[in-house]
């Protein structure tokens, strides 16, 4: 007897078509994710605001910053404010080192616990954990040796100042000026600061930066968190910041050490550069102001 089987019928469900403007949408969006992954973790782009780089970088000019080398961070900010949250960083693959231009988190003046808003800076790193900076007649010396201006570091030609004091001078009550500063450490983690009544209000913002209480009592007695101490043990990494237009540079020389957790990126290249005086409105002469001479330039 023959076997006799049911046929078998099987049942396909048609394929939905996308409709161009789905696949229009579609791409957007895989666009746009791709371009906030590479904005956070890899390449953002930034604007010169204002000459504290000049001549290494212009007002106009438009930066690339490698955000990834020091080690990409987790948005530090809750997007379109200036509202801070806490981030995370991936691992490095190198660290900076003396001579890069460096994109970072302000820290905030001499005297501010904090910056109000979520501003980023650039400058020159000039001192690493650890060096000892000094400024004599306006040259900067680095352990004790002379640091190699970059070509296109920039000198005021006005006097120097040699026995004037700047009340605006990191550290507070130091005596010195933007010319004639130092010598000062840069502190490394692990570094011992001893403390004593006079020079407890020259680090006393440090020490609350790093999330303490100092106080001295009676002019003599210093506590941190309630605790009396003779020194303070520093607990993070700190950079030294310059500018290179050396004269007109809040850096520093007048807000202090610039911690590693603060780092964003190294400035890689300039993609454009233009007069930004110059309005939209007037489009022909803004477009005539165009700096084809530094588009594509790397920085050094």
């Amino acid at each position: 007897m023959d076997n006799i089987q049911d046929p078998i019928i099987t049942h396909e469900t048609p394929k939905t078509k996308k409709t161009k403007p789905k696949e229009y949408f579609d791409a957007l969006v895989f666009a746009a994710i791709i371009a906030v992954i590479l904005k956070i973790f890899f390449i953002e782009a930034y604007r010169i605001p204002t000459g504290s780089m000049e001549e290494t970088l212009l007002v106009g000019d438009f930066l690339l910053v490698n955000k990834f080398t020091y080690g990409a961070t987790t948005p530090r900010n809750i997007p379109f404010t200036s509202i801070r949250i806490p981030f995370f960083r991936f691992p490095a693959l190198s660290s900076p080192h003396k001579g890069d231009v460096v994109v970072f988190d302000f820290p905030g003046n001499r005297d501010e616990l904090q910056s109000p808003e979520l501003v980023n800076y650039i400058k020159r790193l000039v001192g690493e954990p650890g060096d000892t900076i000094q400024v004599i007649g306006k040259q900067l010396f680095v352990n004790g040796k002379s640091f190699p201006n970059p070509g296109h570091t920039k000198f005021s030609p006005a006097e120097q100042r040699s026995n004037l004091t700047d009340p605006r001078i990191f550290p507070k009550g130091s005596g010195w000026n933007e010319d004639n500063y130092g010598p000062i450490r840069v502190p490394k983690e692990g570094d011992i600061i001893p403390l004593n009544a006079d020079n407890f209000e020259a680090w006393k913002m440090f020490i609350t930066k790093e999330g303490h209480q100092p106080k001295i009592i009676n002019d003599s007695i210093i506590n941190i968190d309630d605790k009396p101490v003779t020194e303070y043990k520093v607990e993070k990494d700190y950079y030294f910041m310059m500018g290179d237009n050396r004269n007109n540079s809040l850096d520093s020389r007048f807000w202090g050490f610039m911690p590693e957790d603060n780092i964003v990126g190294e400035a890689l290249l300039i993609y454009w550069s233009w007069d930004p005086n110059i309005p939209f409105g007037r489009f022909s002469e803004l477009i005539g102001s165009v700096r084809w001479d530094r588009i594509a330039k790397i920085i050094r």
